[in-house]
């Protein structure tokens, strides 16, 4: 079974976010793709499928269960049908969230998100009301994520974070953003916590970015925002908003083509 490797939200290797690629004939047992995802040791493992109409069934796993919505490894999927199964532009994926599409274009490929508005929070659970030295500016989430906002991209950078406390919240993440100073090329910095998904750090994660473009660009009053994942690999997103959508570009480049060797009997 043919497995790819890709760094996506970077044109370079050992940067960007590494999701593993597999494209299917027929889906797998869940248990066994929990375990393909686990023997990797990424944050994620995609799976498609193709469907009779020339779209794709795609489905994410983190080493602990199956994901809502991921969009490293979406780009990731789209690079390796585009570059090996030589599917062909625009691609269209039905996911748990909805369709979601990747076009390419001069600068990379575009990927085609959800507008998630961020919700409002009154205050931190619990869980995590401790992990910070200083109080954030604004908090809020939707439906998969705690964000918070502390002030500055600096602030973003020096963030400490208390693992065990933010695994407590299970399988919700923790996202810190900030606004970059004026003479940064990033408009807004994130840096994202799952260690209850079995993700101590994400290194760029295009699905928080559904949230985190309206929230900024309705802070910034702006419609396209340059965004950088502070991560110790680092990403960048160009990023544009709409009434109901939000659009992300990056590239990806692949890293590994490998095949996996099953048991007998494992399907």
């Amino acid at each position: 079974m043919r497995m790819y490797q890709v760094d996506a939200f970077t044109d370079r290797l050992f940067a960007g976010n590494p999701a593993a690629v597999l494209v299917l004939d027929d889906w797998l047992p869940d248990d066994l793709m929990l375990a393909i995802t686990q023997e990797n040791n990424l944050a994620e493992t995609a799976f498609a499928k193709a469907r009779s109409d020339g779209a794709w069934d795609l489905r994410w796993f983190a080493p602990a269960h199956e994901v809502d919505f991921c969009g490293h490894a979406t780009l990731a999927t789209a690079h390796v049908l585009l570059t090996e199964a030589k599917a062909e532009a625009p691609l269209i994926f039905h996911t748990r969230v909805g369709e979601l599409r990747v076009t390419q274009g001069p600068h990379g490929y575009r990927l085609d998100f959800p507008r998630l508005p961020p919700e409002p929070l009154e205050t931190l659970p619990a869980e995590i009301a401790r992990v910070f030295d200083n109080p954030p500016v604004r908090i809020f989430r939707n439906f998969e994520n705690i964000f918070a906002d502390l002030g500055s991209a600096d602030a973003v950078r020096s963030f400490v974070p208390d693992l065990a406390s933010i695994a407590r919240l299970g399988r919700v993440g923790l996202v810190v953003t900030g606004q970059e100073a004026d003479n940064g090329r990033a408009h807004f910095v994130s840096r994202y916590f799952a260690p209850g998904a079995g993700i101590p750090e994400d290194p760029v994660t295009g699905s928080i970015h559904a949230t985190l473009v309206p929230y900024w660009g309705e802070r910034l009053g702006r419609k396209r925002l340059m965004a950088f994942q502070a991560s110790a690999r680092g990403g960048w997103l160009d990023c544009e908003l709409t009434e109901d959508r939000v659009f992300l570009v990056g590239n990806a480049v692949t890293f590994m083509k490998a095949m996996i060797s099953l048991p007998n009997g494992a399907l």
